[in-house]
């Protein structure tokens, strides 16, 4: 039965070939998500664009209709598709190239920093059970490889292929792309695409033209001074020696790596290290700064008989900023940055029964070290645990003046515009996700007009002036008694107003599922719910 479809799907692409009747074939390029399992906006007129030799003739056929065009002097060339119902999969000939499982749906751009960007992996703990197993390939999903540049628009973004919402898939999914897709689907009974174009602290002006900063001179000129690609390499190498050099100096001057006895050893005697509780500032701090550098942490834990030769998982919670661990002697995972979950696994050979001994090195690299309250610390084994909180032994094993700095360059305004958006300026869409303005909080008196700015710039550019935007309210961060709680309040007002004073634009609430010890709330499906709601409500 496969074999016959097969052959059916092979002679139907080469009766769509035969009907162009061009002769000879010109050689296409076609853009990246111009490509096997694309969906293509229902009801909107569509745009099919590539690259052939100048003055070549292209056809494309599609739905039983054929379209035919001749490039310009440049070599490119674009067709006009009419608006078509949901449906699929088709296939598309484009001179000799057949695409195949076309679906034609909603597609949404969703944009924006870490928390549009999140990816289902990070939320397991929440939603495993609603996760593990299901799919649903009516769902097709691309992230935008990151890109950035101060000199050009990229005609194209980096190779990357469009997935459906498989087992093997959807790990790597957006945590709130997924819900939300998902949801809708399930909804509408009509096929959904996401194209997620996002980068994890990335400010709003990053994701704006030129043009569409001529009000704000500052980000303007701030993006010319990296248009000088010699100043650029210089920044960039110079950052690297120093960075190399603070790790050196770090590396050669922490006591715990260069004893007789490394302090992650099983039997080393940590009989003289302090006793501290874990989650007090007393270990931190020193006559009132932060202790930079190296910590180390060791605790000893008890497990059953029956926990031998098992494997077990150990949850540390979150650490500020980085850490190495090792159980009994021995390494068992690694996080450089102080906000993935530790998550590491134990291998069965390390476990014995009664006393074990956990270390960690904890490296901080320039705010206040610490480990994040209210996160689980334990060791799990066939659903059983070992508590880790309390008190540990600490000792510090080398001082050091913070972390030198780099320059974040995909930060800088217009770069990601260049880079990421413009190359996807030929699609169609039905709406725009946006999910930001934690890299803005410390600028939240401006960011009203600059995502103001945004919204005009890309209906613009896909020239859609009435194409909707939703606008996701940054969650609750911080706790109560935290003065920085005033700068994001304060920018959530600056959302709702940009939702006030733009047509087309919506705010989905989203300040309830904030966590006030993660600025990577777990909960994506409340707000990717509240979406689905909000784009129905504006098909009626």
């Amino acid at each position: 039965m496969k074999t016959h479809f097969i052959i059916k799907r092979f002679l139907l692409g080469l009766a769509l070939l035969a009907s162009c009747d061009f002769g000879a074939f010109a050689k296409v390029v076609l853009p990246v998500l111009v490509s096997d399992g694309m969906v293509l906006q229902r009801n909107a007129p569509l745009t099919i664009w590539g690259k052939a030799d100048p003055s070549e003739k292209v056809c494309v056929k599609f739905q039983k209709k054929q379209y035919k065009v001749t490039a310009d002097e440049n070599g490119k060339w674009a067709v006009t598709l009419p608006a078509m119902k949901a449906g699929g999969p088709y296939s598309m000939t484009i001179n000799d190239i057949v695409l195949n499982d076309i679906l034609v749906g909603d597609v949404f751009l969703c944009s924006g920093q870490s928390n549009m960007e999140l990816p289902v992996n990070r939320v397991m703990d929440k939603y495993a059970d609603e996760i593990e197993g299901y799919e649903n390939t009516s769902v097709r999903y691309v992230k935008v490889p990151y890109s950035y540049d101060f000199s050009q628009q990229k005609e194209d973004i980096r190779p990357v292929t469009w997935r459906p919402m498989t087992t093997e898939n959807v790990k790597d999914f957006s945590a709130i792309c997924y819900f939300f897709s998902r949801l809708l689907e399930e909804k509408t009974n009509v096929p959904v695409g996401i194209i997620n174009a996002s980068w994890g602290g990335t400010p709003v002006e990053a994701w704006v033209s030129e043009k569409g900063l001529q009000n704000f001179p500052e980000y303007v000129h701030q993006k010319a001074l990296y248009e000088d690609t010699e100043l650029v390499s210089r920044i960039t190498e110079t950052e690297r020696l120093h960075q190399q050099a603070w790790n050196k100096v770090l590396y050669k001057s922490d006591a715990g790596l260069h004893g007789v006895t490394p302090w992650y050893a099983e039997d080393y005697d940590d009989s003289d290290w302090e006793k501290v509780d874990m989650f007090s500032d007393n270990w931190a701090i020193r006559n009132g700064r932060p202790l930079n550098g190296v910590h180390w942490f060791r605790k000893d834990f008890f497990v059953p008989e029956d926990w031998s030769g098992k494997e077990a998982v150990l949850r540390l919670g979150c650490i500020v900023d980085a850490d190495s661990v090792f159980v009994n002697g021995h390494f068992v995972g690694t996080v450089s940055y102080q906000y993935p979950p530790r998550i590491y696994k134990v291998p069965s050979k390390l476990l014995k029964k009664g006393k074990n001994q956990l270390t960690v090195r904890l490296f901080s690299y320039g705010g206040r070290p610490s480990f994040v309250k209210e996160k689980p610390y334990k060791l799990i084994c066939d659903g059983k645990e070992v508590n880790l909180e309390g008190g540990w032994k600490h000792k510090i094993g080398t001082v050091m003046p913070p972390s030198p700095s780099s320059t974040a360059f995909h930060y800088t305004p217009v770069g990601l515009y260049n880079g990421m958006i413009y190359p996807l300026r030929h699609y169609t869409f039905k709406g725009v996700v946006w999910y930001q303005g934690e890299s803005n909080v410390g600028r939240w008196s401006e960011y009203s007009s600059l995502l103001g700015a945004l919204i005009a710039d890309w209906r613009t550019l896909f020239k859609d002036e009435t194409l909707p935007f939703y606008i996701i309210e940054l969650a609750d961060f911080l706790a109560p008694d935290d003065p920085g709680r005033a700068a994001w309040a304060e920018l959530r007002k600056q959302q709702a107003k940009t939702a006030r004073e733009n047509t087309h634009v919506t705010l989905i609430k989203n300040s309830d599922t904030g966590e006030w010890n993660d600025i990577h709330p777990l909960d994506k499906k409340t707000a990717a719910t509240r979406l689905v709601e909000a784009v129905i409500q504006n098909e009626k």
